[in-house]
């Protein structure tokens, strides 16, 4: 497993090591033990998996009082995945990073505890899944708009008329109002 940085120094990008034949693949996608060596000492406690079709665009969710920390693949399709640092003692606080994961580059994303996640279905469906180091709780989950203009995400080519979001994230409140900055 290879682990690199990405522009944001918490975030990082996982690169499982892939066996491949003519009867397909096999890849590691958790191993405790190297993602300590590699200084990711986390515990995982809930496992999830989401199947969106083309243009789904689900987030920016956080946890407030209680963060989830999470390891994010695509087990079939593509997505555009963005990870928003909203830890206001961060030097890095509102800067964000877009990654393409897909079941064909068999890339991961280690989002730490105290980032907002989202991510946009780029095929016609996708197979999302994460592990959280956190339980999931209704009551603590926060959103911010997917198009805050001081963001400013790059979401891809994309019209934002051909996009399926729930109600609750197209009513999420910017950046600025949620943290009052």
């Amino acid at each position: 497993m290879e682990i690199k940085d990405t522009a944001l120094p918490d975030v990082k990008l996982v690169l499982p090591k892939v066996f491949g034949d003519s009867r397909g693949f096999f890849k590691e996608v958790w191993n405790q033990r190297e993602l300590a060596r590699h200084g990711l000492h986390v515990e995982f406690v809930q496992d999830n998996f989401s199947r969106s079709c083309r243009n789904t665009l689900r987030g920016l969710h956080f946890q407030e009082a209680k963060p989830q920390g999470k390891l994010v693949w695509v087990s079939r399709g593509e997505v555009c995945d963005v990870a928003v640092d909203v830890r206001r003692e961060s030097p890095t606080f509102g800067k964000w990073i877009a990654e393409r994961l897909s079941c064909e580059n068999h890339r991961m994303l280690w989002i730490p505890p105290g980032f907002a996640h989202g991510f946009r279905v780029l095929s016609n469906e996708a197979d999302f899944q994460y592990k959280c180091t956190e339980f999931y709780d209704p009551d603590d989950e926060r959103c911010i708009r997917w198009d805050d203009e001081t963001l400013a995400i790059d979401w891809g080519d994309v019209d934002s008329a051909e996009l399926i979001i729930s109600e609750k994230d197209a009513s999420a409140p910017s950046l600025k109002a949620m943290f009052e900055v």
